[in-house]
């Protein structure tokens, strides 16, 4: 009896003196009032690979391609498909990847 106190007593020391073996539980997040507010989220802009002048050139191929669709499906709606609207949607997928690609390096 004697033995298993002086071993539940060790077992218990070491136990206590590792405190990495129990505070591995997470931690919650800070609360909203603890947060600093200054009213503007962190952006960062166009990574050093990006060519500014490109993107704008993209952004707006990206914006006509967009506004053309616009016919396109209201024709779709009619039972009709112009025959460059896959085209359209192929190019704009390809840009949108290409400028996040770009932006995201």
């Amino acid at each position: 009896m004697k033995f298993l106190a002086s071993l539940f007593l060790a077992v218990l020391l070491c136990s206590s003196a590792n405190p990495q073996a129990r505070n591995n539980w997470p931690h919650p997040p800070q609360s909203a009032s603890q947060v600093p507010a200054n009213g503007e989220p962190k952006t960062s802009g166009p990574r050093t690979g990006a060519d500014p002048l490109e993107l704008q050139r993209q952004a707006k191929e990206l914006l006509e391609l967009s506004q053309s669709l616009q016919p396109d499906m209201e024709s779709v709606n009619h039972g009709i498909l112009p025959k460059d609207t896959i085209e359209k949607l192929k190019r704009i997928e390809k840009l949108s990847k290409r400028m996040r690609g770009e932006l995201g390096q």
